[in-house]
């Protein structure tokens, strides 16, 4: 009986020690895991906070050319240059620019705190999702160098000499440089930056297939004045109910005020 009092009183602090470790390694993999899941979420936070410096700074930039024109108004009695007004235009159309794009971040934040709200802890994580997608396009590219039936159809998409396959590569070269490595934190803006080159990886691809007649892709423009002129046409059809839509949508005032980010809830 005596050895093992003796084995409690020398090992008493071995069971709460232990205890606490399991417990700050379980708190520490699931706070890993609830930040894996807002990845998307804090990536959007942060491109809405650099929407938020831009426009700040486009607001600055109209009060600068503002005081240009009053300066020039000044020196030539009423006249004002023709490069001050271009200046003044230029800067309330990157203002107008900035607040849309400061508008569209927000609906995404909100959009992507849903989103995270509604997912179950079995979805992909937003990374995993990422790396499915980027490797989805790879897998699509690599169909035309091992299919020989597609490798003799469209030679271009292999050809490494051909501006939309060089296009292509480097945008695969982008992606797979800003792909992170498995088991490493992941701030907001590598996330930003990985996801865009996921897409304009994905683009090229695109564009390569178009450029090569591959069935399923929209058909190139045709040649000469007449072609370009349709395509035109066709754009501006189709853009005319967007603008519409923004312009009932999204009208800003004359004296817009941003407000700093919003937080979301937790």
């Amino acid at each position: 009986m005596e050895p093992l009092i003796l084995l409690l009183q020398g090992w008493w602090w071995a069971a709460p020690a232990a205890a606490g470790v399991g417990a700050a390694s379980y708190m520490g993999l699931t706070t890993g895991r609830r930040r894996a899941r807002r990845l998307e979420l804090d990536a959007a936070r942060h491109e809405e906070s650099q929407a938020y410096r831009a426009l700040v700074a486009a607001r600055a930039q109209v009060r600068v050319a503002q005081a240009d024109v009053l300066a020039a108004r000044s020196r030539t009695t009423g006249m004002v240059p023709l490069e001050a007004k271009r200046a003044l235009q230029a800067a309330r159309n990157a203002e107008k620019s900035a607040a849309y794009a400061l508008r569209a971040s927000r609906a995404r934040v909100k959009a992507s705190y849903t989103q995270y709200r509604a997912a179950s802890t079995a979805e992909p994580l937003p990374i995993e999702r990422l790396h499915t997608a980027q490797d989805a396009v790879n897998a699509r590219w690599l169909s035309y160098e091992t299919d020989v039936d597609k490798a003799l159809a469209y030679p271009q998409l292999t050809d490494s000499r051909h501006p939309a396959t060089v296009a292509f590569l480097h945008a695969q070269r982008e992606a797979q440089w800003l792909r992170p490595t498995a088991g490493r934190r992941i701030a907001p803006e590598e996330y930003v930056r990985y996801r865009d080159a996921v897409a304009a990886m994905d683009a090229a691809l695109t564009e390569a297939e178009r450029q090569a007649g591959v069935p399923g892709t929209s058909p190139a423009p045709q040649g000469g004045v007449a072609g370009v002129l349709g395509s035109v046409a066709d754009m501006i059809d189709a853009a005319i109910p967007v603008i519409e839509g923004l312009r009932s949508a999204v009208v800003l005032p004359r004296r817009f005020t941003p407000k700093p980010p919003d937080s979301a809830p937790r």
